[in-house]
């Protein structure tokens, strides 16, 4: 998953009984797609309370931070950001307002009731799997209790999350995340989501099917599936047999309006022959998968417990190319491992230099406390993580302008999704996931429409056909 900082000020209102002023939340959000999606039903939760959104925090009665723990440092991050609330709540309290301050996600999940005895100023704290309880937890907050709900609850939360309003639907645009699955069972040596989001539950088929058309009924004409490990997704169908990511996909596929179906992230060691077979039949399913590797040289790979090997990901990536030619792909990779040597690296830029990705996310080793490569030995040295990560990130930069160059002067099909910053302009996204620039003639938003690519970079640009 993107693990770059996303904020989200969520919008949408609830109803609000004559007569009363509406309750105010402001919500940040940190981290990965899933956060973002979780933010938005926390959202639609509180907006059923009869909360209303705000895009200022000093107008808010609740501040919800939806924390992120995959950086190292995270939870300092979030008493970082607490302690500057402090002045908007004491200024609400001499003006007679009640704040109350709620601190959810990962971060939320792994420290707990730490987070409250070291900054009193936080009155509620809820994990992942208890947001549904979110409206309780607020009013229990607001009367004055101190509020952990961090256990992992026995319900569907699913089951208990108001759907949200079409209104509400239409202000997030025409493209939409989906949460099918949470959790991972494969416990990476490096990762903390097996203790922060629990072990790998798959959502029910008519559920996910049952939100999926409640999204097309609103205007949404992009779906993608989210899960910690999203193609390890086993739900129930009607017939009470387990389905798999790729019966899902085909089954969405047929969902009125729905134009366009992605997935992320995904393991290795799941991605069937009926995940693959689906990237070969599916029109509507994006030729772009997240498919991480991490590193390419087996020793770390198998210190790292990934449970595959550097041959074995590349004749995965045959398969895949096989079924699907114009596919790209994006990786993810951790340089200075515990015991890497120059010789392991080389292996990932060997890996690398084969798949030829076209965008990738590459980070340097931090230990993660509970995790097992926390306690490893021969720990690498910052600087040689440093001198490592510039020249994968050189390498990846490459592949990935020559993938761009090659666009250009190409037609390339995009789903208009926004207004541009310039007047006249649209932007939409290719089907490899770039920002295309474009005139607002080729088509408005919600439109899938043929351009050619006249210009590249971050960003391309476009004319329409």
């Amino acid at each position: 998953m993107n693990e770059e900082m996303m904020t989200l000020e969520a919008r949408g209102a609830g109803d609000v009984a004559a007569g009363t002023a509406p309750k105010r939340y402001f919500v940040k959000t940190f981290g990965c797609q899933m956060n973002v999606y979780d933010s938005q039903r926390m959202a639609d939760a509180l907006a059923a309370d009869g909360y209303s959104a705000t895009e200022n925090p000093d107008d808010a009665d609740l501040i919800l931070l939806n924390t992120c723990h995959i950086r190292e440092k995270a939870a300092e991050k979030v008493y970082s950001d607490v302690g500057r609330l402090r002045e908007i709540k004491a200024q609400r309290k001499a003006a007679g307002q009640q704040t109350t301050i709620a601190v959810a996600g990962c971060v939320a999940q792994a420290e707990g009731a730490e987070i409250i005895r070291r900054a009193p100023l936080v009155d509620l704290v809820i994990g992942p799997q208890t947001y549904h309880r979110l409206p309780d937890a607020v009013r229990r907050a607001r009367a004055g209790e101190k509020v952990v709900e961090t256990d992992y609850a026995v319900e569907d939360k699913f089951d208990h999350l108001p759907a949200p309003k079409p209104a509400a639907t239409r202000s997030r645009g025409v493209t939409a995340f989906l949460t099918v699955q949470e959790g991972c069972d494969k416990f990476c040596t490096f990762c903390v989501v097996p203790y922060t989001r629990g072990a790998e539950v798959s959502r029910p088929v008519g559920q996910i099917v049952a939100e999926a058309e409640r999204l097309a009924a609103s205007g949404v004409r992009e779906v993608t599936l989210l899960g910690q490990n999203v193609n390890a997704w086993h739900g129930e169908g009607a017939d009470g047999r387990a389905w798999g990511l790729g019966e899902l996909l085909r089954r969405l596929a047929d969902i009125p309006g729905l134009a366009r179906l992605r997935y992320t992230t995904s393991h290795p060691r799941d991605m069937d022959e009926g995940l693959i077979a689906a990237h070969r039949d599916l029109p509507s399913l994006m030729p772009y998968l997240q498919l991480p590797v991490q590193a390419g040289s087996d020793r770390i790979l198998k210190a790292m417990n990934r449970r595959h090997t550097a041959d074995d990901y590349l004749a995965l990536v045959e398969r895949i190319r096989a079924a699907r030619p114009d596919i790209a792909l994006s990786g993810d990779f951790i340089v200075g491992f515990p015991g890497e040597t120059d010789e392991d690296f080389e292996a990932t830029l060997d890996l690398v230099r084969k798949v030829r990705y076209v965008a990738a996310y590459s980070f340097k080793y931090s230990p993660r406390a509970g995790t097992p490569g926390a306690g490893m030995a021969d720990q690498v040295p910052e600087a040689v993580k440093d001198a490592r990560l510039q020249a994968l990130q050189a390498l990846l930069n490459e592949h990935q302008a020559d993938f761009v160059g090659a666009l250009k002067g190409k037609p390339v099909e995009i789903l208009i999704e926004r207004q541009g910053k310039e007047p006249g302009q649209v932007v939409g996204r290719s089907p490899w996931l770039q920002p295309v620039i474009v005139d607002e003639k080729a088509g408005g938003i919600g439109d899938i429409v043929t351009v050619r690519i006249t210009g590249t970079g971050i960003t391309l640009y476009a004319e329409p056909l």
